[in-house]
């Protein structure tokens, strides 16, 4: 695989960390601040609303930029982003700091996956895109724990002052490894707005909305389920969490390859099924250490493993504007996450136990799946269904980058 994907995973790397690591500091935020921990979270959902608005906006907008340049502006806004939150001087500047480092997240990615699919041969572009969002599983494995734990020692604003360097080396890695790329002939905001006509992306993007917030019901509610019903202590979390992260990890470069080897549209079915039954077994196994950690590892698996593929579909469903849909892919899973979590928190509103949102989210995998399924029916009637089965359809690929 060419090395420019290594600066594409470790943009992913600085994003990942950036967003969940809001989670393990939040007590010390609220701290700093003098507010309470429920609305230190603003920042967490400030955060998700950037990544929903700015996707589709700067990927349109910037639909006529070379990508390479592209990817230098967002990661630059993202690295100064960081900065201004680990200089804020109140909990409102945070806010609007946290609100825009957000916004290049879902472009950077929907970007990086159509640049990492035009590094390799078709074969292989679900795999190349998979090793780019790699950089955000990993994060979950390495850069939060190192940026939890770096709070601890010297303060939150430790924290984003160490993803404001990953940042800088991000840039500096961007300029070195990735090729200039101009934009496919055609492409204008007008064209890439015009994806959004079509049905098979939006039924794509709610196979990631719905589904993928299956998952999101289940994750959200880790720490009381592995204490309160599992048994283990507060202390154990962090090591389940990774847990959770090497199964994410895992699961994303074994999805990439199963969509180059399976097709697109398979994978999703399978991937779909897996979540679904993985968050029941959660929900059966959910009193024992050993197998409720196994399944924390498996729900990881499989939801990782629907992404790569998730992602091919949408930039093969809208094959001659895939920046926009690309980018349009995390701002779904943004959706999924917080809708995902409300519902889950609903069901433990109203009495039924904190293993009651894999039950939710098993019912939220089974819609997806259904989505997925249909979208499927449809390109096998539709005259010209090919483009949505495999990774060829994306634009601008067929050759290597640095060829063209």
């Amino acid at each position: 695989m060419p090395i420019a994907l290594l600066a594409l995973a470790l943009g992913g790397f600085g994003i990942g960390t950036t967003e969940f690591v809001a989670m393990g500091i939040l007590p010390e935020v609220a701290e700093s601040y003098g507010v309470s921990i429920p609305t230190a979270g603003y920042m967490i959902s400030g955060y998700a609303l950037g990544v929903v608005i700015g996707a589709p906006v700067l990927a349109a907008v910037g639909a006529r930029v070379d990508r390479k340049h592209l990817l230098s502006a967002l990661m630059g806004a993202f690295t100064l982003g960081n900065l201004a939150s680990a200089v804020a001087p109140n909990f409102e500047f945070l806010l609007v700091a946290r609100f825009l480092t957000a916004l290049p997240h879902g472009t950077f990615f929907g970007v990086g996956a159509v640049v990492a699919a035009s590094l390799v041969p078709a074969t292989r572009r679900a795999q190349a895109v998979s090793l780019m969002i790699a950089g955000l599983t990993v994060a979950n494995i390495v850069g939060v724990p190192l940026g939890t734990a770096v709070s601890h020692a010297f303060g939150w604003r430790a924290t984003y002052l160490l993803v404001t360097a990953v940042g800088v080396v991000t840039l500096l890695a961007l300029a070195a490894w990735v090729p200039s790329q101009k934009p496919h002939p055609g492409t204008s905001v007008r064209a890439e707005l015009g994806a959004l006509k079509r049905g098979q992306v939006w039924l794509a993007l709610a196979v990631g909305a719905v589904g993928f917030g299956g998952m999101f019901a289940s994750y959200s509610y880790i720490s009381p389920m592995m204490t309160d019903v599992a048994g283990f202590g507060a202390g154990a979390v962090t090591l389940i969490l990774a847990v959770y992260g090497v199964g994410m990890t895992l699961g994303n470069l074994v999805g990439g390859r199963a969509a180059d080897r399976w097709s697109v549209m398979p994978t999703m079915y399978v991937c779909m099924a897996a979540i679904a039954a993985v968050l029941l077994l959660m929900h059966a196994v959910a009193s024992y250490k050993a197998p409720a950690v196994a399944a924390v590892f498996l729900l990881g698996f499989a939801g990782s493993a629907l992404i790569p593929s998730l992602q091919m579909r949408l930039m093969n469903a809208a094959a001659d504007a895939p920046t926009l849909a690309a980018a349009l892919n995390h701002a779904a899973l943004n959706i999924a996450n917080a809708a995902g979590a409300w519902l889950g928190g609903l069901v433990i509103a109203a009495g039924y136990g904190y293993t009651a949102p894999n039950l939710m989210g098993a019912g939220l995998a089974v819609v997806g799946l259904g989505l997925a399924l249909v979208s499927g029916l449809l390109d096998r009637r539709s005259s010209g269904g090919g483009a949505g089965t495999g990774a060829q359809a994306v634009p601008g690929a067929a050759e290597p980058a640095h060829a063209r």
